[in-house]
C-alpha cells in the first residue's frame, strides 16, 4: 500500500470467501489501495450486532480477485466487528471509503436493520468514513450460497458511485451511507433512481408448524406482497428494473416536529 492512493476498506456479511466480495474488490482496485476484512464465516442477518462470543481472531487469507492472488483477512467476528478490526487494527491510515458487499440478495425497506451488509457500512460510517452498502438481487434460494452470479452490472455501479464519493470533500448533509440495490440482469445501461426505504414489509417471517417445542424450529422468511409498493421506494424501483440508490443516516431520530410529538403524548 502507498499513502498516495486512497485507502478503501471492503467488508461484507457473506464471508471472506464470497465471490461477491471478490467482485467488489475487482471493481474498486483501480480506485485505490484495498484493505479487505470480512467475517471468516457466513454472517448474514447479523445487522450491526457486536456478539460477545466472537473472539476477534484474524485469519490472513488469500482470495482471487480477477485471477490475482490478493490478501484478505477473515475475522471471527460479526460484519460490524470485522469493520472495527479493519479500522482500529489493520488500517495504516484512515480509509477514505468503506464498501460492504456485494451481497447475495437485496436489502430493501425498513428491514435493513437486519442486514449485516448494511450494519458493516453503518459501523464504518460511525467512524466518520463515507460508506456504501451494495446488494445484488438474486434468486431466493441463493441468498446464503456462493453460487456463480453475474456481478458485472453491480461492479459498474459500485465503481461509478465510489468514484463520485471519493471525489467529494464530504458526504451530502445527513447522508452517512449510500445503499445500492442492483436488479438481476443489470448492465451499465440500467437506469438508476434515488429512492426512500419501503415502509411495507418486504421479507416476512415464516414459522414452521410444530407441536413439540423441544424440536428445532427456526423462524425463516419469505417474500411479502409486492402489491401497493410506494412508487418512491427502493423495493418499487428494484422490481421496476432500476438501480435503487438510497441515502441512509446514522441519526435514527424521527423527523416528527417536537411540538407535534409532545401534543400526541400529553
Amino acid at each position: 500500500m502507498t499513502d498516495k492512493k486512497p485507502l478503501i476498506l471492503i467488508s461484507n456479511d457473506d464471508g471472506v470467501r464470497s465471490p461477491g466480495l471478490a467482485a467488489a474488490a475487482a471493481a474498486l482496485r483501480p480506485l485505490g489501495d484495498l484493505l479487505i476484512v470480512a467475517p471468516y464465516e457466513q454472517q448474514s442477518g447479523m445487522g450491526r450486532s457486536m456478539p460477545g462470543i466472537n473472539d476477534g481472531r484474524l485469519h490472513e487469507t488469500i482470495i482471487s480477485v480477477n485471477g490475482t492472488q490478493t490478501t484478505a483477512y477473515g475475522a471471527v467476528a460479526s460484519p460490524a466487528q470485522a469493520v472495527q478490526h479493519g479500522i482500529l487494527e489493520l488500517a495504516t491510515r484512515k480509509p477514505a471509503l468503506a464498501v460492504s458487499g456485494i451481497n447475495y440478495g437485496e436489502n430493501v425497506g425498513t428491514g435493513i436493520t437486519v442486514s449485516g451488509t448494511v450494519g458493516a457500512a453503518l459501523e464504518a460510517a460511525a467512524h466518520g468514513i463515507p460508506s456504501i452498502a451494495i446488494s445484488q438481487q438474486v434468486e431466493f434460494h441463493q441468498h446464503l450460497t456462493y453460487d456463480e452470479v453475474d456481478f458485472s452490472g453491480a461492479q459498474h455501479f459500485l465503481r461509478m458511485f465510489a468514484e463520485r464519493l471519493l471525489a467529494m470533500d464530504q458526504m451530502p448533509p445527513d447522508v452517512d451511507v449510500l445503499k445500492l440495490e442492483i436488479p438481476a440482469g443489470a448492465t451499465p445501461e440500467t437506469p438508476w433512481r434515488v429512492t426512500r426505504l419501503e415502509r411495507a414489509p418486504y421479507f416476512v417471517p415464516l414459522v414452521e408448524q410444530r407441536t413439540d417445542f423441544s424440536v428445532a424450529g427456526p423462524i425463516g422468511y419469505e417474500m411479502g406482497s409486492l402489491d401497493d409498493l410506494d412508487e418512491e421506494s427502493d423495493a418499487h424501483a428494484l422490481h421496476a428494473g432500476f438501480v435503487a440508490v438510497t441515502a441512509l443516516t446514522l441519526d435514527m431520530t424521527s423527523r416528527i416536529a417536537y411540538d407535534d410529538l409532545r401534543k400526541a403524548l400529553e
